[in-house]
């Protein structure tokens, strides 16, 4: 019988471990697929930024802008070159550097949750204490949180030899995933409590931890969000502007009125590129968190469920990437980001067709925002480094 070539038995050797050490597999190049895909979306998405924020960026009243239609886009399209070079940069990097530096992510998030809450550094917006302002920009610590609980989570299953099958054996996850939910309790930040704790629960079940532990997660995230609604008078507005938005369509449920017509205008085919009538001040964060209303209101149907298939073929291809990583770090790592990307695209989709209450969750690559796109760009550059220790087929 034909044996196996050196550099399949050296991969299979490296997958049954878990990443401590680089591996002697030679490292090919990134996955094109998954670069094309990324690039494709950042490009239609700094497009779209230019075609939703126009109207605003020329009418600000605040006089932020100065008047100049192209500030959010120019802004966006800086940010998104940087964040070009950072997706390549961080792909150069072995998945190794991840695993050894995630404990250090992960204190620098905490601290930086930390801080916002304090007065002077963290900037108040909306009855919310979430940024840090940089001077050229602001910067939402909650961002850098996500991709924390990522890398950490993966690094401490993969030390736990044991698996996840005890209470000792998970205090760690509790310990950091309850440090992370009090600081965005206080901010409060409701949409980043529940993305990091779904985030959390994922990565725990990768690692294998029984599904009757998950009964009880789902019941104490169900009394969570209880508290939160019987705490928080914003969470109640929010509740009752989705289940009847036109109750209250000049105040509490103006937003996602707005964001119905936007879409419901679309059609088919849509207005054209450039074409939106509501991003004329009548639907707010038009260039943030509902712009996806203004790609179904200027490309219609037909042109928003092309972006969807785009999202939906990068998320695939992430998935099959982590299956076929070379390692249990790797896999973990890849389809902890792959999960994350998924879950915003479709939690934004959510919000801006009624179909969950209002909260405040951007579209990946799309909406405006310059450290959140970078931090993205560096998850996908991450994904493209554990693809490059993936062997490739003669």
């Amino acid at each position: 019988m034909a044996s196996k070539p050196d550099t399949a038995v050296r991969y299979e050797s490296a997958r049954l471990a878990d990443y401590t050490e680089e591996s002697e597999v030679e490292r090919g190049s990134v996955d094109l697929p998954f670069a094309l895909l990324s690039m494709l979306l950042l490009t239609v998405g700094v497009i779209m930024v230019l075609s939703a924020s126009f109207a605003r960026a020329y009418y600000d009243p605040s006089g932020t802008t100065g008047g100049n239609a192209t500030y959010y886009f120019v802004r966006q399209a800086l940010f998104a070159m940087a964040g070009v070079g950072v997706m390549f940069l961080c792909s150069r990097f072995p998945m190794g550097f991840y695993q050894r530096i995630s404990r250090l992510v992960m204190l620098v998030s905490v601290a930086m949750l930390a801080l916002v809450l304090v007065p002077g550094i963290g900037e108040k917006a909306n009855n919310a204490r979430r940024w840090i302002n940089l001077g050229f920009t602001t910067f939402q610590p909650s961002e850098i949180a996500k991709i924390a609980v990522i890398m950490y989570f993966s690094a401490l299953i993969c030390r736990s030899k044991n698996g996840l099958r005890s209470i000792k054996s998970l205090i760690p996850f509790g310990f950091w995933l309850g440090i992370i939910v009090v600081l965005l309790v206080l901010e409060p930040h409701m949409s980043a409590i529940i993305i990091i704790a779904v985030i959390g629960m994922v990565m725990l079940f990768l690692g294998g931890l029984p599904l009757y532990w998950f009964i009880g997660g789902g019941t104490a995230a169900a009394a969570v969000l209880g508290i939160g609604y019987a705490m928080f008078g914003y969470v109640r507005d929010r509740f009752s502007a989705w289940l009847n938005p036109f109750a209250d369509a000049s105040d509490a449920g103006y937003q996602i009125v707005q964001s119905l017509y936007s879409i419901g205008s679309g059609g088919l085919l849509g207005l054209g590129l450039g074409n939106s009538r509501q991003k004329f001040l009548y639907l707010p964060e038009e260039h943030n968190d509902f712009i996806f209303s203004v790609v179904c209101e200027e490309l219609g149907f037909i042109g928003a469920a092309l972006i969807l298939a785009l999202f939906a073929m990068l998320i695939i291809r992430g998935y099959w990437l982590s299956m076929h990583a070379r390692d249990r770090y790797s896999s973990l790592v890849g389809a902890g980001i792959t999960t994350h990307l998924a879950m915003q695209v479709l939690l934004n989709v959510a919000v801006c067709t009624n179909s969950i209450p209002c909260t405040g969750i951007s579209l990946p690559l799309f909406s405006y925002g310059g450290t959140a796109l970078l931090l993205q760009m560096a998850e996908l550059g991450i994904i493209l480094s554990l693809s490059r220790d993936i062997p490739e087929k003669r």
